[in-house]
């Protein structure tokens, strides 16, 4: 009961989702950058999130869960096949089935139960490439933070895929196929940048896209008045941004830098615009991250404050970008 796929080449990338699905597409012969995979998933977002049930309030900088996957196959023409069940059995062999053919699969689990997670954090959107197993271990791809080529106990897996709670799913898993359809790369890009504009410049609701950083920068003050643990509400919430993977700086960074990969393929004046505009968003978003963990030390409101003035100023620097991408 041994089956590791032979010669399998792991994505090296900060972000989950990226890595994992940017694992399965290299065993089929697609390689991107991760910016460059973010930007075609149409990746970028925003969503302040809270929920009687959470600790505390969740800042996430991208899109929900499982859809930059499912637009990453869309605008590369590919065939992904996702599925999800309630029977653990009947997860196992979707996954053993999978690999035993010598295909990778994309897992989304709780990152809380995995072995070599030092943070347990319960993180229910996380996601990791699996190539193979053995009696006791899976094999796995997470981040290059988290050590990129990792291995858990099977029984370990099994608990994170099971895991309910925000943002879980029903043990799902997913893989890519090449239809050998074909794309127009340069078409792809302009495709998926005015998508994203679009959708991130008319949320459904107020606490999404713009108009969710702009409410966010109100809603940290009422925050920090409620917490009953502001050293761990704050600089968890900064870790989680910052080197987490949810939010802060990192989604910014990959976004200019697939704005700027745009750029030099497409030489549209508009792309190279947003582009600025977002090298000045990624470094004010570092910022945030900075006072929320000097919050957390110091449990000093003033810090809070700074990063509510900035958060106002994000929102209009990433609607104008956005609105100048939307018209290209």
């Amino acid at each position: 009961m041994a089956n590791i796929i032979e010669n399998f080449k792991p994505f090296i990338g900060q972000h989950c989702e990226t890595t994992a699905t940017g694992s399965l597409l290299n065993q089929i012969g697609i390689t991107f950058s991760e910016p460059m995979l973010f930007g075609i998933g149409e990746g970028l977002g925003f969503i302040f999130w809270n929920m009687k049930i959470m600790d505390f309030p969740f800042i996430g900088g991208r899109i929900k869960p499982d859809a930059l996957t499912q637009n990453i196959a869309r605008n590369l023409n590919l065939k992904l096949e996702v599925k999800e069940t309630s029977s653990l059995k009947k997860a196992w062999e979707n996954v053993k089935n999978d690999i035993d053919e010598d295909t990778a699969v994309g897992l989304k689990l709780d990152c809380y139960h995995l072995d070599y997670f030092t943070n347990k954090i319960h993180f229910a959107g996380h996601y990791v490439a699996m190539y193979g197993y053995d009696e006791n271990l899976a094999y796995l791809v997470d981040t290059r933070q988290q050590g990129s080529k990792v291995k858990t106990s099977i029984k370990s897996l099994e608990l994170a895929r099971n895991e309910k709670g925000p943002m879980s799913s029903k043990n799902l898993s997913y893989t890519i196929q090449d239809m050998k359809k074909g794309y127009d790369l340069k078409k792809t890009i302009i495709i998926s940048i005015k998508n994203n504009a679009k959708d991130y410049l008319n949320p459904p609701i107020k606490n999404i896209g713009f108009e969710g950083v702009l409410k966010t920068s109100e809603e940290i003050k009422k925050w920090f008045k409620s917490s009953k643990n502001i050293e761990r509400d704050f600089k968890t919430t900064a870790m989680l941004m910052e080197k987490g993977g949810t939010g802060g700086a990192l989604f910014r960074n990959l976004y200019r830098d697939f704005l700027k990969e745009s750029y030099e393929l497409l030489q549209i004046e508009q792309i190279n615009e947003a582009y600025k505009i977002f090298s000045e968003v990624a470094i004010l978003w570092t910022k945030i991250s900075t006072l929320f963990d000097i919050t957390g030390e110091t449990q000093n409101v003033e810090y809070i404050n700074q990063a509510s003035e900035i958060l106002i100023e994000l929102s209009e620097k990433e609607k104008r970008a956005m609105e100048i991408l939307l018209s290209i």
